[in-house]
């Protein structure tokens, strides 16, 4: 059995997967299935090409998501999640659950302790 600092540091490297600015974004609209690079720049606001492209890179390296490349010209990639992105979407989806039934609490948690 793994002891307690075990397990919290692989809990840590696993949020660290999707803990920046847009892999959750990502994430959640490969959610409907496979979606091509410019759609996906599309549907995530505010996400440069550059940004995107780091983004897929990660996940596609953590195995959270698979490339397709399509023969044509020019050539088309699509991007889908894996069966291993999938499940931690959901289980990100638990945490926001989770989120958005403490967000009032912890705020006026911060504000009264700001006040202090």
């Amino acid at each position: 059995m793994q002891d307690e600092d075990e397990v919290c540091r692989e809990v840590l490297q696993i949020v660290s997967l999707v803990g920046d600015k847009w892999s959750l974004p990502v994430l959640g609209q490969l959610r409907g299935g496979r979606r091509r690079f410019g759609e996906l720049q599309r549907a995530v606001p505010g996400i440069s090409q550059r940004m995107l492209t780091v983004t897929v890179r990660k996940l596609e390296r953590d195995g959270l998501v698979s490339r397709h490349v399509h023969a044509s010209v020019p050539p088309q990639v699509a991007y889908e999640l894996t069966g291993i992105g999938r499940s931690l979407l959901v289980a990100t989806l638990g945490l926001g659950e989770w989120a958005a039934e403490h967000r009032v609490a912890i705020a006026a948690h911060r504000h009264r302790f700001d006040a202090n």
